[in-house]
């Protein structure tokens, strides 16, 4: 329904027929392969999953991310890529940002050759074996670059997928045009390295997928939930969930979550009252309506498209918001000023 709503949208306005039915991806398939949950499909390139190769290599840095727990290394193949040292060197900078510790690289020059063809700092610490491997499963032909990501699978999947959109788009092999997705089975948690504890990914009311009720208490981190996003260019324009009806799943998600019995009732009594009583099977889904107005009208920001916009200081320029309040006004909330102390 919600599909239709926003096909019909797209044609009445934009006279843009929209593909039906919208595709379809798992989240595990579109970390795997776009290293994102709202991967842009304009761009043609693709993650290579390296993981399991590099548990036999002496390389520390590849090695290492393949054998430590939640650990990834995947490969980014860029064809045809006439990248300069500068650029890479750029490159290395931006994928920084997203905690990667470096941007290791292979550039393919002649491929019969073996590994005198190739051209890299890390190509002398891996063996013709698996640099063969490399190719092969990379698809890597002459005059291609690969990237690498190794560390933690978040860490890889940031950087490798930044870079993928970015390079993509940089270097003109993104397509044009509008391609939509739906992003379904997310998991039910994320794992809270800091808290060293499991949080919801979406919210702690999102059930299940049926038949992963009992991994709530016996593997959490494997349990899938039915939320699902929809997905246009790269942007998340909707995301929803099938809400829990029984008390005794909500029961068994709070306990994943680390949220006693007792603490489950002084918060959520009126819910788990509820759910008692016979909640029906509900769901639903939210749309960013001025993301979507955003992307449709080709604006530059969201606040292009937004009736009253606030600055980046959340000032609104029309309501001059926030104003001065007088004495009157912060006696009745109980507040004081503080003045600052003179010079």
């Amino acid at each position: 329904m919600m599909e239709k709503m926003i096909r019909a949208m797209f044609k009445e306005t934009l006279d843009i027929a929209l593909p039906d039915p919208f595709p379809r991806m798992t989240w595990a398939e579109a970390m795997g392969r776009y290293g994102s949950d709202k991967p842009d499909l304009r761009v043609p390139l693709e993650l290579t999953e390296l993981t399991g190769i590099m548990k036999s290599v002496e390389f520390k840095v590849f090695r290492g991310a393949a054998d430590m727990p939640g650990g990834r290394v995947a490969a980014l193949r860029v064809p045809k890529a006439d990248l300069s040292r500068k650029e890479i060197d750029d490159y290395t900078q931006f994928v920084s940002i997203y905690g990667a510790k470096g941007l290791a690289y292979i550039k393919v020059n002649d491929k019969a050759k073996g590994p005198e063809g190739l051209q890299s700092p890390i190509v002398k610490f891996l063996t013709a074996e698996t640099l063969a491997q490399i190719l092969e499963r990379t698809g890597a032909q002459d005059g291609d670059v690969i990237f690498f990501g190794a560390d933690k699978a978040k860490v890889v999947n940031d950087a490798l997928g930044a870079l993928r959109v970015r390079v993509g788009h940089e270097k003109g092999y993104a397509e044009k045009g509008w391609r939509p997705l739906w992003v379904v089975d997310f998991p039910m948690f994320e794992y809270d390295e800091a808290e060293k504890r499991w949080s919801a990914m979406h919210h702690p009311f999102t059930s299940p997928k049926d038949g992963h009720e009992d991994l709530l208490a016996t593997d959490p981190g494997k349990a899938i939930s039915k939320g699902y996003d929809m997905v246009l260019n790269g942007s998340e324009i909707g995301g929803g969930s099938v809400r829990i009806h029984r008390a005794e799943v909500q029961a068994k998600v709070f306990k994943a979550l680390g949220i006693s019995d007792e603490e489950a009732r002084m918060k959520f009594g009126f819910l788990l009252d509820n759910l008692a009583f016979g909640a029906p099977p509900h769901g639903g889904i939210a749309f960013g309506l001025d993301r979507i107005v955003t992307m449709m009208t080709g604006a530059e920001s969201i606040r292009d498209v937004i009736a009253f916009p606030k600055t980046q200081r959340a000032q609104c320029l029309l309501t001059h918001a926030p104003s001065p309040v007088d004495d009157k006004q912060l006696r009745e909330l109980g507040l004081r000023l503080r003045e600052k102390p003179k010079a």
